[in-house]
């Protein structure tokens, strides 16, 4: 695995409980994994958005079905 290094500034205050909550831990192996988990959550959140784009496009091209059709169905299921 390619090690690269990133530089980029926080809040001093998200530092310092940064580095109280995860005191003598290795950080840049916390750090990494919470970038991993980031950019999938990203990556869960865009195909989400891809599945409701989709099935939204689907219920445009149904045929539509009027209140009293539905009225209908549900009678003719029933004892």
């Amino acid at each position: 695995m390619a090690i690269a290094t990133i530089n980029f500034s926080v809040p001093k205050e998200v530092k310092e409980a940064f580095q109280e909550a995860f005191a003598g831990e290795n950080k840049s192996a916390i750090i990494a994994q919470l970038m991993k988990d980031a950019v999938e959550e990203r990556r869960r959140l865009h195909r989400r958005a891809q599945a409701i784009d989709a099935l939204l496009d689907l219920r445009q091209r149904q045929p539509r079905v009027t209140t009293a059709a539905i009225t209908r169905a549900r009678r003719q299921g029933r004892p």
